[in-house]
């Protein structure tokens, strides 16, 4: 009888290997899946249009979780809405595994305008003044990435994005390193309007209302020039 059983165990053991490895998330197959997405993404994640995220080397488990948020609706883009919705949960862990096996690229420092007819160093050399401004703000995002802004009751970003932006896996706190300061901002901005909501009891909503345009910016450009 025993031996009877053991042989029974193996034999639906082996039945059922083949749908457990497929279960599994595939990146080899999650390429063929994405070609749909490089458009707007770039074909190996690092999109090239800045108001378009970088999905290359983002945690899966977060890619998982904005991939089923688009499907359900919880959050909203013209977009994706319509793409995710055809999409199995198969495909979303394929997908997701293909891009968090990328590596993402980096960005070159960003010029920001100069205001001539009120910045006289413009006057005299509009690069160097332009050039100072931005590191200016970089600086100040470094500060508020690291420390936040007590007073305002301003969070720091490194409680849940970690020292270098690489964010946490188990909690699907996305990696922000490098990120497109464009999207960045963006970004922020949806989440102080409440345009945007999906998350952990909508901790980015009560931190980013607090946040005033200066700092988005300059946090959101200091992110950027993380190395990947």
């Amino acid at each position: 009888m025993k031996k009877k059983l053991l042989a029974l165990s193996i034999s639906l053991a082996s039945a059922l290997t083949p749908n457990l490895l497929h279960a599994e998330a595939n990146s080899n197959t999650g390429k063929e899946k994405a070609a749909a997405c490089a458009g707007c993404h770039g074909e190996d994640g690092n999109s090239m249009v800045s108001t378009f995220p970088k999905l290359a080397q983002q945690h899966s488990s977060y890619l998982i979780k904005e991939l089923k948020a688009f499907k359900t609706g919880t959050r909203v883009n013209a977009m994706m809405n319509p793409l995710a919705m055809g999409l199995s949960d198969q495909d979303i862990e394929d997908i997701a595994a293909y891009y968090s096996s990328k590596k993402i690229s980096a960005n070159t420092l960003p010029t920001l305008a100069v205001d001539e007819e009120d910045d006289e160093q413009a006057d005299a050399d509009p690069n160097k003044a332009a050039k100072s401004d931005i590191n200016q703000l970089i600086a100040e995002g470094s500060d508020l990435y690291r420390n936040g802004d007590i007073k305002r009751e301003v969070s720091a970003c490194i409680a849940c994005h970690g020292p270098f932006g690489e964010g946490n896996k188990p909690a699907a706190f996305p990696a922000i390193k490098s990120q497109h300061a464009d999207y960045l901002i963006k970004t922020l901005n949806d989440f102080k309007s409440g345009e945007r909501s999906n998350n952990p009891e909508n901790m980015m909503h009560m931190i980013a209302k607090k946040m005033t345009e200066q700092e988005i910016n300059s946090v959101s450009y200091y992110i950027s020039m993380m190395k990947p």
